[in-house]
């Protein structure tokens, strides 16, 4: 028997009504017939299509507010029917029950009630449960019915039906795969949503989904595979974003946007203008300052090296003034909550620059589960939503901290959190003087963020290094005094630690010996 296809029968039943009557027009003028479900049918009925309703299918009215409605022998025995097997067409006849050859169903909107931050009872509410069931029996027996979930997916049957007369086996299958991941990406959804209704931060079994925003050109690596998927959670940043000029997204500038712009909403936009410039991940400069243009300077001083190539992200809208500055050396992405017109037309000048608007900050407090690969598995946390401020610090040297030595090692240890460990940060004045990052060692990372002042300070000719006098940050302990001896010999004055090594004692001497102040937070960074 032919792999292709006709659409004889269509099931209809959409949520999401964006595209119904112009498809089902089209279904209708190639002598498909239409079954449909209430708020559709209706919707049908009142463009003057031809509609059965469901409920005369099935002999059942709709009931219990809709909850039951297609959950009955006579539709999902023409989803799944064979009707090439004599058992299945032989129970087709007795019980009167038609196949259906196009099944367009799109589901109840949970994700979107969620984003919204409804109540739980509505929430509930909004979990489709014949939707998924009659998706689910199409996609099974895509051997004979077709299943769209989405406007694209009706617009590849019409094709078919349009150059064939029918849909292709290819085409069912694909459609088919989709189904299935879409609706694993629902129940996904509502999986994680009522563990943490319930509070089960490790629940048995975890699941993720997304939908996808774009298909890279590659992952890492030229030889990868990779695609650019948004999940259900309501969080500005590269997944909200514009893009309003240059060339498409890559993996690694998706992936340094991300770091990039998470790292300067740590900085409240109405306190101060924040700039930070990522490279590979990890932070080369970050500043604050009375203007962006201001914080964009400072920032770049840091390492005007390492900048080069770089993403920039911003905490407050672009202005003309900054934007002036940031094109003035080569920057991959610029990530900011908004732009004002003066700055995009500064950025038009530059083509290769990718612009993003967000259209928010992501708030650091925000709850949430962040999730990577392991070979057969995967690990899940919590996001990584602690925040040191000054009733957090406990003292443990001679001399206590000056109050600008407090504002510096706040600030320090805010940018420690999302430098790759091991992380050493030294900060002056709300800027940062020299990041040493991903260190086997931790006292290699304080060398290396401090030849990173000195050739700053050469660069711009200072007289000494931004180090001088600076706050350290240490994402996690001193294991060792040769790390807290190394900031000070870099011109660190304050230091700011978790604490916890057995070597305590050790550090804190070393401290007083040097005279400096040194705090602990009881609180670690590790990003790994």
């Amino acid at each position: 028997m032919s792999m292709i296809r006709p659409v004889r029968t269509a099931l209809i039943s959409v949520s999401d009504k964006t595209g119904l009557i112009e498809m089902a027009k089209d279904l209708a003028s190639q002598g498909v017939r239409l079954i449909s479900t209430g708020g559709t049918s209706k919707a049908l009925a009142a463009a003057g299509l031809s509609v059965v309703d469901v409920a005369d299918i099935t002999g059942f009215p709709e009931m219990m507010d809709g909850r039951v409605k297609t959950l009955h022998p006579n539709v999902h025995g023409g989803l799944l029917a064979l009707r090439d097997h004599p058992e299945h067409q032989s129970a087709m006849s007795a019980h009167g029950i038609s196949g259906i050859d196009l099944l367009w169903v799109n589901l109840y909107p949970f994700e979107a009630t969620l984003a919204a931050g409804s109540d739980f009872e509505t929430c509930v509410e909004n979990i489709d449960i014949g939707g998924p069931a009659m998706i689910r029996a199409g996609a099974k027996n895509f051997g004979w019915c077709a299943v769209a979930t989405d406007l694209d997916d009706v617009k590849a049957v019409l094709r078919d039906m349009a150059d064939l007369g029918g849909t292709t086996e290819a085409t069912r299958k694909k459609l088919a795969a989709k189904a299935y991941a879409r609706t694993a990406v629902y129940d996904a959804a509502i999986s994680n949503w009522y563990a943490d209704q319930v509070g089960e931060n490790s629940p048995d079994w975890r699941a993720f989904g997304g939908s996808k925003v774009q298909t890279l050109r590659y992952g890492e690596n030229p030889h990868q595979v990779a695609a650019f998927y948004r999940t259900t959670e309501n969080r500005a940043g590269v997944s909200t974003a514009r893009q309003l000029q240059g060339k498409e997204l890559s993996y690694n500038n998706l992936n340094d946007t991300d770091a990039a712009y998470e790292l300067v909403a740590e900085f409240d936009a109405h306190e101060a203008a924040g700039v930070a410039i990522i490279k590979h991940a990890n932070p080369c400069g970050v500043a604050l300052g009375k203007s962006l243009k201001e914080a964009y300077e400072r920032a770049l001083a840091c390492d005007p090296v390492s900048a080069f190539g770089g993403i920039v992200a911003c905490n407050r809208t672009l202005d003309g003034a900054a934007a002036e500055e940031i094109i003035k050396i080569f920057t991959e992405v610029v990530i900011a909550p908004d732009a004002d017109e003066e700055a995009k037309a500064i950025f038009a000048t530059k083509k290769n620059l990718r612009l993003l608007l967000a259209g928010g900050l992501p708030d650091p407090s925000q709850a949430g589960l962040t999730w990577r690969t392991l070979a057969g598995g995967f690990l899940v946390q919590n996001r990584d939503t602690g925040r040191i401020t000054l009733p957090d610090l406990k003292i443990v040297t001679k001399r206590a901290p000056t109050p600008q030595e407090i504002s510096d090692m706040l600030f320090a240890f805010r940018v420690a959190k999302h430098v790759k460990s091991n992380a050493i940060v030294y900060a002056k004045q709300g800027v940062t003087a020299g990041i040493g990052a991903g260190q086997m060692n931790r006292r290699d990372s304080a060398r290396i963020a401090a030849v990173r002042a000195v050739e700053a300070a050469e660069t711009a000719g200072w007289p000494k290094p931004a180090t001088m006098g600076s706050a350290c940050a240490s994402d996690a302990f001193f294991p060792f005094a040769d790390g807290l001896i190394q900031a000070i010999e870099a011109g660190a004055t304050a230091v700011i630690q978790p604490g916890g090594s057995i070597r305590d004692d050790e550090v804190i001497a070393a401290a007083d010996e040097a005279g400096i102040t040194m705090v602990f937070t009881n609180m670690r960074h590790f990003r790994h």
